[in-house]
């Protein structure tokens, strides 16, 4: 009305009605629900507006790109929408992506995470999923009207929001699916109201664990100094040997090997002054210096049966040989081990370390190779030139991503995930879904991959692309879906208690387990810190874990527990819904 005004005063009636026409292809872009150019915009808006409002931080936290959801809920409040079918088809789609990359992230270090350490802090994290599912029953039957047919599946979504897992929430939309078939209820909003609490609550909890086991953090930084917490097993070693033991003299590479029982490889071996690499048929004399690399917790052992270190250093003596670091790109390595390459008996060299995803890995026998790892070879120029070549050692076939994989691993995943498995007391056969299967399958395909041949090889970049691409479009379609009804639900329903449950479910847990770690099982408080984001599958208590800490620990316990924690966040998603809320 006001720009028909200010017309009126320049323009006739007619020089009006056609600058009103000019602008209807605007008008029709943004009202238009089921053409292709409003979708596009609609979610570019969405999706912009929510990664950009969530970069604003708030006591030192940010919401990052969760707040795609809030933008979402304003959208659809406010009518700028799009057709329901298409919004589920754009949110199911970036669930699977989100989840099947996040498998393959994880899967290669999924079952490793099961050390000594591993299996405690694994079974806190359940215990602490299984406190969150047993708190949001309470509060279900103490502050719901439990005749309510959406009152649990909105409870659910709290869950998820206190939690702060959005693939969770994915995986409880999608089996609501199955079991409301008249509407599903919109758990998202629910999700909206715990969420930003959850976040500050999962932090807040945190540090109060730390007054409660009276925690000094000058104290656990010099615990941590003076046992660093890293896998002695894997970590290589090095070290310069001169053979003193009689027993050694005449003996072979291979039968000292197998005496020993023990992990090693000889890079270079000096024998009367000469220079040379050895292979399994070198023989040992008294006198002998070689360059040795073990696994850190074998180095004692080795040097107690060949002799003590010398004060030397091979590398910096003028000679023939060279190390250098390959990268395999070459399709055809993936999956051999370091045995089946021959590197001593046909190539002349030997293979020291192996770099894979930042960690240096001990070169044994039977470590299998993957496409991205990088080898430490040593030996003559022209040999270790000829293995580079073998290797593939090209940078520019692993900045081409191996997308067959992708959608390979997407198609057994989604299969995988409808497969009905039908248990007594169910309304409805189980299935894992498109959250469940694909994240599964991703696991599996990310540690086992190499084995039927599948390059997994994906540059951190372009996971964390495909990764985010795939929760931006969840989110706002989500978001889009839920704001319709949003505005009712808060102010007019139970939003209130939706919040302050919310605090609970998130608040509780914590303030278990965190003792327990601590008190119990003795745990470094900066790993309990980790195991605890790592639970809660929540960034921002990661980052604030690392602002107070100097070391590793609590990125250490943060990925020894986010495997299993998001899969169990998943699984346990549908199990509440297809068991609770038929």
């Amino acid at each position: 009305m006001a720009l028909q005004g200010i017309l009126r005063n320049f323009a006739g009636e007619k020089e009006q009605a056609y600058i009103m026409d000019s602008f209807q292809w605007l008008k029709d872009l943004f009202t238009t629900t089921d053409s292709v150019a409003h979708i596009a915009l609609l979610y570019a808006i969405v999706i912009a507006a929510g990664v950009y409002l969530g970069k604003i931080k708030v006591f030192g936290i940010s919401l990052g790109v969760t707040f795609v959801l809030f933008a979402g809920i304003v959208a659809g409040h406010i009518g700028f929408t799009a057709p329901t079918p298409i919004l589920t088809f754009i949110q199911d789609f970036g669930l699977i992506l989100f989840v099947f990359m996040i498998g393959m992230q994880v899967g290669p270090g999924f079952f490793e995470s099961f050390g000594t350490a591993g299996v405690k802090l694994n079974g806190l994290a359940a215990i602490a999923i299984l406190l969150n599912i047993i708190v949001m029953f309470v509060c279900y039957f103490v502050f719901f009207d439990t005749t309510d047919k959406t009152s649990l599946p909105m409870m659910v979504g709290t869950l998820y929001g206190a939690v702060t897992n959005t693939p969770g929430l994915g995986a409880a939309n999608e089996a609501l699916g199955s079991v409301f078939h008249n509407g599903i209820p919109q758990i998202a909003s629910a999700y909206a109201c715990a969420y930003p609490l959850g976040v500050l609550g999962i932090i807040g909890a945190t540090i109060l664990v730390r007054y409660i086991c009276k925690v000094k953090l000058e104290k656990e930084e010099e615990r941590l100094k003076a046992s660093e917490e890293t896998s002695a097993n894997k970590k290589p070693y090095k070290m310069h040997l001169e053979v003193t033991n009689q027993y050694l003299e005449g003996k072979t590479l291979l039968q000292v090997h197998d005496f020993l029982m023990r992990d090693f490889v000889i890079s270079r071996i000096v024998h009367d002054g000469e220079l040379s690499i050895p292979n399994r048929n070198t023989v040992f004399h008294i006198g002998d210096q070689m360059l040795i690399v073990c696994a850190e917790a074998d180095q004692e052992a080795i040097t107690a049966f060949i002799g003590p270190k010398l004060d030397i250093d091979f590398e910096q003596q003028d000679q023939p040989l060279v190390s250098k670091r390959i990268l395999v790109t070459n399709p055809d390595i993936n999956g051999k081990s370091l045995a089946s390459m021959h590197f001593s008996s046909v190539y002349g060299v030997n293979v020291t370390r192996v770099t894979r995803q930042g960690m240096d890995l001990f070169a044994s026998a039977g470590l299998p190779l993957q496409v991205g790892d990088r080898i430490m070879v040593v030996g003559p120029e022209d040999a270790v030139d000829r293995v580079a070549n073998k290797m593939g050692n090209s940078i520019r076939r692993l900045d081409t991503p191996n997308i067959a994989t992708i959608f390979v691993g997407i198609i057994i995943g989604i299969v995988f995930g409808s497969l009905p498995l039908a248990i007594p007391g169910m309304p409805v056969p189980m299935k894992l879904g498109i959250a469940g299967g694909p994240l599964i399958i991703a696991i599996l395909i990310g540690r086992y991959g190499y084995k039927i041949h599948l390059v997994t090889y994906t540059t951190t970049s372009a996971n964390m692309m495909l990764r985010e691409i795939g929760l931006v479009l969840f989110l706002a379609s989500v978001g889009i879906k839920a704001g319709a009804n949003f505005f009712e639900t808060v102010v007019q329903g139970n939003g209130v208690l939706y919040v302050l449950t919310g605090f609970l479910i998130t608040i509780i847990p914590i303030l278990i387990v965190g003792p327990i770690a601590r008190l119990r099982y003795k745990f470094n408080y900066f790993t309990i810190m980790g195991m605890i984001a790592g639970t809660y599958t929540d960034p921002p208590a990661l980052a604030y874990a690392n602002s107070v800490c100097s070391k590793e620990a609590p990125a250490l316990g943060y990925s020894t527990v986010y495997p299993l924690s998001m899969f169990l966040r998943i699984f346990t998603a549908q199990i509440i819904v297809l068991f609770f809320c038929g």
